[in-house]
């Protein structure tokens, strides 16, 4: 964690659809003005976690900082609301990096896609039958058939998230390893998943493809009817969160681990 450049004055606003977060962006934009997002040197998002995403993937390529304030129900990813000493705040603020997930699939056309995930690359039957999936890692079988309802590859970043509904475990932000987290295996019944190095390639190829039809989904970009998933960081890309004095991003992934 490092602190952001000093004397931080150009904001940009962008807000969710809900009315309370539209008002509040038009108030902040009144009292401390409202430069372009591609001219700003921080852009504050006024919503829940959902949206938070969305803009992170919106500025994928610029990299600018996001300081996020809540108008959601969890905000894990987001900071408390107020309009005073705003600037003072986004100035003093943590800040975290984070590497997405860049995810290839190939779908039982033929068809090749492209997404990137900064929460986590999941796995999903589309059916009421299970899905069956080979697991490779680095190019070697790992898991040559896994009866399912899906699997993911998580971030430290979303490890707290859908990884952690499904009984993944929660990563601290440096620890450069990635999360395979199986969702409802139903064989093998006692695989729990793997930690994986940050430079592992896991590919998923789905069996039965026909009978047993499985979308591949990026954070909330799904490709539906896929045979096979290459899932692999980018560290090419880095994205920048900005968090309140002594509410870090780690800080919140650690007290999360400790939450009952």
């Amino acid at each position: 964690m490092f602190k952001p450049e000093p004397y931080v004055t150009r904001l940009a606003f962008t807000a969710s659809e809900r009315p309370e977060a539209q008002e509040a962006r038009d108030r902040l934009a009144r009292r401390y003005g409202d430069a372009p997002e591609d001219e700003a040197e921080v852009v504050v998002a006024l919503g829940g976690d959902g949206f938070m995403l969305e803009v992170l993937h919106r500025h994928l390529e610029g990299g600018r900082p996001i300081y996020g304030m809540n108008f959601g129900s969890v905000g894990f990813l987001m900071n408390e609301y107020s309009e005073d000493a705003l600037l003072e705040r986004i100035n003093a603020a943590e800040k975290a990096t984070i590497h997405p997930l860049r995810m290839r699939a190939r779908d039982i056309h033929g068809g090749e896609h492209v997404a990137l995930a900064i929460n986590e690359v999941s796995m999903l039957r589309q059916t009421r039958q299970t899905a069956k999936l080979r697991i490779s890692i680095d190019g070697r079988v790992r898991l040559s058939e896994l009866s399912c309802d899906g699997a993911l590859v998580a971030t430290p970043a979303g490890s707290t998230a859908y990884n952690l509904s499904a009984h993944g475990p929660i990563i601290p932000l440096d620890a450069r390893v990635l999360a395979l987290t199986p969702i409802s295996a139903f064989r093998p019944r006692r695989w729990r998943g793997a930690l994986l190095a940050h430079t592992a390639k896991v590919t998923f190829d789905v069996l039965e493809a026909d009978k047993r039809p499985v979308s591949a989904v990026a954070d909330n970009h799904e490709v539906r009817n896929v045979l096979s998933v290459q899932v692999a960081e980018d560290r090419h890309i880095s994205l920048r969160m900005l968090f309140d004095a002594g509410r870090s991003l780690e800080e919140r992934v650690l007290a999360e681990q400790f939450s009952v």
